[in-house]
């Protein structure tokens, strides 16, 4: 009776453990995303440049992309429940200074300490998984729940933050984090255990100053090309940027433990699988933030109505994420990522007959369609990045999905978003830089309003062809280069052992 006792109340205390490990990774997801349909109440609010409101939205996601894997490395070594603590406080602190924010300037700050904080939470909470679950049945499930919660923090963020916003203030979408952040905090050093690795490698300091930084000035670099037009401030910007991170890429030849092993890209299998992990997530931001807009400020919906208007498309989203496991063992993940590219592609394109007049139903029909390509890339990434090598190098094949989902959700927003501002700046009346604050103008004529809006169309449009092209172009390589299934290996490109390996590669 002892015996099974000892048995039972382990199960129990890693499930309530997962449950508790959720709320920070439901939070880091979502955030990233939430900001979609509040941006134009925050731009009513603390009024930002074109340029300040692309970056309150990207920031955080460079900020987590970029220093991902540095984290993980000083979590091996100092301990995953110990920074996992200290990593929720700091987003805490994040999300109240942000919610309180009196100008763009301290709002974008505040984004980029959430951002931070962020880069502590993922590593260590799927390191600290690993301890939990120790069977790898369990394990296999619970890294489901933990892959679902993750999709559906990034499908939830625009409809939350729209329910949010129609009953309160802007600065409620991030003081929700507040009681999840508090719960963690007290139930993590009861229900959780440190972990460390047996083996660590020392943190090149200079790697993660020239990562972060390279990609930032190429960033910084392109908005204001974009916003500005070609002057020398932003060139020179964007190739200092570009040949900082020519430095990092070389000098991880020569480290005995880089944040990126960039000879894993050798492998066809892995380069389109890390692709798929940055550019889904590149597309479905720049179109749910671009999407949020034209539902507000060109068909004049409130933010209530534009967020329900979401849930369809979030909710096949996170039903995908869920039941594609159970689809790749039937089919295998050549197919998945085939169908991936392609449904992505096809829904973005259904975003072409939206006008300045009518087009809610283009918008759900759009989200349905690349939802479904939206949940599969979410599910298959990491699993076949890390199939994809030998088992030893599963835990740098693993960060780099990893950092390629983060990465892959600012630079949509920043790219992608970049275009649309260019062509409303050559197309639109020239008033204002963005639509909301041409619409805010005094005595604005009918006549330059409905030309601003179509610019802003049209700039949705360019965003959303670019995006869809080079889905089509990536579903082409997927059907030419990754190896069909075969009856030793069903899965196609699977290793022998997918669930110890997708473990070690995300934490």
């Amino acid at each position: 009776m002892t015996r099974q006792h000892a048995h039972t109340s382990p199960g129990l205390r890693a499930w309530l453990g997962l449950v508790v490990i959720l709320g920070p990774v439901l939070l880091v997801s979502m955030d990233g995303s939430i900001l979609f349909l509040a941006m134009p109440s925050i731009t009513e609010a603390i009024s930002p440049t074109a340029e300040q409101a692309l970056w309150m939205l990207d920031i955080y996601g460079f900020a987590v992309g970029s220093l991902l894997v540095a984290f993980g490395s000083i979590g091996d070594r100092y301990g995953r429940l110990k920074l996992l603590m200290i990593g929720a406080a700091v987003f805490g602190v994040g999300s109240t200074g942000a919610a309180f924010a009196p100008t763009p300037e301290l709002l974008i700050a505040c984004r980029a300490l959430m951002g931070v904080a962020g880069a502590t939470l993922l590593p260590s909470a799927l390191a600290v998984l690993s301890e939990l679950f120790p069977d790898p049945k369990q394990r296999a499930r619970a890294i489901g729940v933990f892959a679902a919660a993750f999709a559906a923090g990034f499908a939830i963020g625009p409809v939350v933050g729209g329910a949010l916003l129609g009953q309160f203030w802007w600065g409620s979408v991030f003081l929700v984090n507040l009681p999840v952040i508090a719960v963690f905090l007290v139930l993590a050093p009861v229900l959780l255990r440190e972990v460390r690795a047996t083996r660590t490698g020392r943190v090149d300091l200079l790697s993660v100053v020239a990562s972060a930084g390279g990609l930032l000035l190429t960033i910084y670099g392109i908005k204001h090309l974009a916003a500005d037009g070609f002057t020398l401030l932003p060139v020179v910007t964007g190739l200092l940027g570009l040949a900082i991170l020519t430095f990092f890429a070389l000098r991880q030849r020569h480290l005995e433990h880089p944040l990126i092993d960039f000879s894993l890209f050798r492998d066809r299998t892995f380069t389109i699988a890390i692709i798929t992990g940055l550019l889904p997530l590149a597309a479905w931001s720049a179109a749910a933030y671009l999407s949020g807009i034209y539902l507000q400020s060109v068909l004049d919906l409130s933010v209530l109505h534009a967020a329900l208007l979401a849930l369809p498309g979030a909710a096949v989203l996170t039903l995908t994420c869920i039941l594609t496991p159970a689809f790749v063992d039937r089919t295998g993940k050549r197919s998945a990522l085939i169908i991936c590219h392609f449904t992505i592609a096809g829904g973005l394109l259904l975003l072409l007959p939206t006008t300045i007049t009518g087009g809610i139903g283009w918008y759900v029909a759009s989200t349905l369609i690349a939802g479904v390509g939206y949940g599969i890339s979410f599910s298959v990434v990491a699993d076949t990045a890390v199939g994809a090598v030998p088992a030893e190098r599963a835990g740098s094949a693993g960060a780099i999905a990893e950092t390629s989902n983060e990465i892959g959700n600012a630079l949509g927003i920043a790219i992608l978003g970049s275009l649309a501002a260019l062509i409303f700046r050559l197309q639109g009346p020239d008033l204002a830089p963005t639509l909301d604050e041409t619409r805010h103008l005094p005595l604005l004529l009918p006549a330059a309003l409905e030309d601003a809006k179509g610019a802003f169309v049209t700039g949705l449009h360019a965003a959303v062809v670019v995006a869809a092209l080079l889905h089509a172009v990536l579903g082409a390589a997927a059907l030419r280069w990754l190896s069909k299934p075969t009856a030793d290996d069903p899965g196609g490109n699977r290793s022998d052992e997918p669930e110890q390996q997708q473990l070690a590669g995300m934490a």
